[in-house]
């Protein structure tokens, strides 16, 4: 097929996440068959200022679909939330004859590429990896897969002891303002209740979790805190039960970047390969400023203004599906 894309860039930016090598090699790999060339960009938008660019041959991308994190690296840029910034990104695409720019990461990384290409007229696609699932316009996002089961993993593990000393544990999981990986480990774990942001934390339903979930059936209980101003946190919520309920023993476990590590799934590997094809075949139907999703297993294209600035919603029926299987 024509197109006037001769020249593709690929960067990963923000949170690592796993999955991320397998999009950067089914993007490089299909370019490649479609008679393009690729450049690697090295650090995110960082690496475009300062011109950390290798060209890709297919050897490049070879054994890297079982790995976590990402070959190019990614890295934080104050610098390309400026105009000068910008500027000095856009050269280095010019200089370096790239048509066209491939950027896959999470809200802030879309939000930095979409201004890129409106402010320059620059194609850009948007692959969503991010392990916190929190991307409007796309039921799944690369990563969040693998992380999910590495909490649940986890979780598993940290039931052992807390049933050996009949403790009440409060397990912190990422997500920032979103409560998917929280919610969905609780399930997938067999928690006792998941607390997230988007249910505002009452006192009362605290008090319930405690005085159903633990006091009375329960010779332990597990409870899963997302990572929130909102809701406190693992620490937040623990300081509150030890003064409200000071009969019991508390412990808390924060995950952290274990979350972010590992090898990716198969489910990841595969959505990711999907997604990365799909850029390039959105690039050749000349589609720009777009990110790739998948709904109801079908690709989409979500134009990065929906896929930023909608909320994505948390399913309130699996909040219902926990307290029932919890009891």
């Amino acid at each position: 097929m024509e197109t006037s894309v001769k020249c593709i860039g690929i960067l990963t930016s923000g949170g690592d996440a796993p999955g991320m090598n397998a999009a950067i090699r089914a993007v490089s790999r299909s370019a490649i068959y479609n008679e393009m060339s690729v450049k690697g960009i090295y650090r995110g938008f960082k690496g475009l200022i300062t011109n950390e660019i290798e060209e890709f041959k297919t050897q490049h991308v070879s054994n890297i679909i079982q790995r976590g994190g990402t070959i190019l690296k990614t890295a934080r840029c104050d610098e390309f939330k400026t105009v000068e910034g910008r500027k000095k990104a856009y050269e280095t695409l010019s200089r370096e004859k790239i048509d066209a720019l491939v950027v896959i990461g999470g809200d802030g990384s879309l939000s930095g590429a979409r201004i890129l290409a409106q402010e320059y007229n620059f194609p850009i696609v948007g692959l969503p990896g991010t392990i916190d699932n929190d991307l409007y316009g796309t039921d799944v996002t690369i990563g969040y897969d693998t992380a999910l089961n590495t909490i649940m993993e986890c979780v598993d593990k940290i039931r052992d002891t807390a049933s050996s000393h009949e403790r009440l544990f409060f397990i912190e999981v990422m997500g920032r303002e979103a409560g998917f990986l929280a919610l969905n480990g609780a399930i997938a774990s067999g928690a006792e209740a998941a607390i997230i942001p988007e249910i505002s934390l009452q006192k009362d339903q605290l008090s319930e979790m405690i005085k159903f979930g633990f006091r009375k059936s329960k010779n332990s209980s597990i409870v899963l805190v997302a990572e929130s101003d909102v809701t406190g946190g693992a620490l937040g919520v623990a300081e509150r039960v030890k003064k409200e309920y000071p009969q019991f023993d508390v412990r808390v476990s924060i995950l952290g970047h274990l979350q972010r590590g590992g090898s990716p799934t198969a489910q990841d590997r595969i959505l990711a390969t999907r997604m990365g094809v799909a850029a390039i075949d959105a690039l050749l139907d000349g589609q720009r400023n777009v990110m790739i999703g998948v709904q109801n297993e079908e690709i989409v294209h979500v134009p990065f203004s929906k896929a930023i600035k909608k909320i994505k919603s948390v399913d309130v029926d699996l909040l219902n599906l926990l307290l029932i299987v919890s009891r």
